[in-house]
């Protein structure tokens, strides 16, 4: 398995029955290794939105770490002063 460097391209928002959506070209597809009817995730970052393939694993991490900071943000607040 090679290198695959960053690629750059652009998508249309475009309506989609009562939604909104984008549509992704068969090789940015290949790149994510996903296919019609699989799962992304999307991540808000400092720098924009990321797509991965969906992990199991860490949607339930990233779920228990919301639920946390949820149930604790005083806490958590008090720590990060």
């Amino acid at each position: 398995m090679g290198y695959n460097p960053p690629m750059f391209t652009t998508v249309k928002v475009t309506t989609i029955g009562n939604s909104a959506g984008i549509i992704l070209s068969k090789e940015i597809l290949e790149r994510l290794r996903v296919s019609k009817g699989d799962t992304l995730t999307v991540t808000e970052t400092p720098d924009g939105v990321q797509l991965k393939t969906y992990d199991e694993t860490f949607a339930t991490g990233m779920s228990l770490a919301e639920e946390i900071m949820r149930e604790d943000r005083d806490v958590l607040r008090k720590l990060a002063q």
